[in-house]
């Protein structure tokens, strides 16, 4: 079933559709729009309808009420809109179904962020650009915290020998159920272990690895480890360091948990483990929890053959709240005609500025020499 408010429109109609707008990250991103002027239209699934409708009213816009993803893709194969902001989960599933019926002509973008996902989304890049859409995937705080400080560390230089990447969100947690989309991401996590680039080639490792127990730029501590993530990607081809590393706080960084994750790991690869691990964690409840830092951090260090080492930092609020401004910011910037035809991650169509249009600030060395020990002095 397909309900449209305020009537439905054929051809290309120059707006930005909002695909799980009911969500927290869906409806900020809605509002972050709104706040530029621009009118999106928010799409949801029937159950939620009212609420969409309500919503949508408030903003002054209308809402596409549809029944799953199929149902959404020919929906947007039906009305053309410019943008089509993915915000439904589920990446590896629906990112490629929603991407292709965007073209040609109209644009895409994603919060993916894992390592089967990304992948496949960026290898439509040559399909992309023969029909003149732009596809973003991984448009949230994580890949462009770190993509963004790597490609400035490494601007006008030449290719680093070794690259490792920290992304430090802190996130506000609201009361309510986990949820199917996050409960198959942390099971994922545990399912398919750690990774890293040796030798210019992706490779498997311990999740859990290259523990880090890491003294912020604001003076607080935060604990990180090695997981299957897309900042990994993204930092290797922002980079091309033949040797990358990626540790994240979502990691288990407790002795117990990274002593139990491979074994849980296996444990959960059996398919009926992994569908009941998933039902039983997304039916788990959680409670209003405040963020555990003042600031989300991305964070690289870029060690080049000479020895020279360079690190730097961005900083962020909420990990969800930068997530919702840099997909705003991503689709506003196609919608404005700003991509090119392709697949992408934010900050290769972009470049770091996006980073700081979205409200992060780097700190940055200005100089950097090496000195003993690796230090930088700069």
């Amino acid at each position: 079933m397909t309900d449209t408010t305020h009537g439905a429109r054929s051809g290309e109609t120059g707006e930005i559709w909002i695909l799980g707008a009911r969500g927290r990250i869906g409806d900020a991103v809605a509002a972050h729009l709104a706040a530029q002027g621009l009118k999106p239209v928010l799409v949801g699934r029937e159950g939620g309808g009212d609420r969409l409708r309500d919503t949508a009213a408030d903003l002054g816009t209308r809402a596409v009420v549809v029944d799953g993803v199929d149902g959404m893709a020919a929906e947007i194969t039906r009305q053309r809109p410019a943008v089509v902001f993915n915000g439904i989960g589920n990446y590896a599933e629906t990112a490629s179904v929603l991407a292709r019926a965007c073209m040609p002509g109209g644009h895409y973008l994603d919060l993916a962020a894992d390592l089967t996902a990304v992948p496949r989304l960026l290898d439509l890049h040559e399909e992309a650009e023969r029909a003149g859409s732009t596809l973003v995937t991984g448009s949230g705080f994580g890949v462009l915290a770190t993509e963004a400080v790597v490609l400035r560390l490494c601007e006008d230089r030449p290719i680093p020998a070794a690259v490792r990447v920290d992304a430090l969100a802190s996130v506000s947690l609201d009361a309510g159920v986990v949820g199917a989309a996050f409960a198959a991401s942390v099971i994922d996590t545990l399912t398919t272990g750690g990774r890293r680039y040796s030798d210019g080639r992706m490779a498997t490792s311990r999740l859990g690895a290259d523990l880090q127990n890491l003294t912020l730029p604001d003076g607080q501590q935060a604990k990180s480890a090695g997981a299957p993530t897309a900042e990994l990607l993204a930092a290797q081809r922002a980079s091309k360091a033949p040797s990358v590393t990626v540790t994240t706080a979502m990691a288990p960084t407790s002795p117990v948990m990274r002593a139990l994750a491979p074994a849980a790991g296996k444990l959960l690869s059996i398919e009926p483990l992994r569908r009941f691990a998933v039902r039983r964690m997304a039916k788990a409840r959680m409670k209003d929890t405040p963020r555990p830092r003042r600031h989300s951090w991305g964070h690289a260090v870029v060690t080049w053959p000479d020895g020279t080492r360079r690190e730097g930092w961005l900083r962020a609020d909420d990990g969800m709240d930068y997530t919702a401004s840099v997909a705003a910011a991503v689709a506003s910037g196609l919608a404005r005609g700003e991509g090119r035809p392709g697949a992408y991650t934010p900050g290769a169509l972009f470049g770091p500025g996006l980073a700081e249009r979205a409200g992060g600030q780097f700190l940055l060395p200005d100089t950097a020499r090496p000195a003993p020990g690796g230090t930088v002095l700069g």
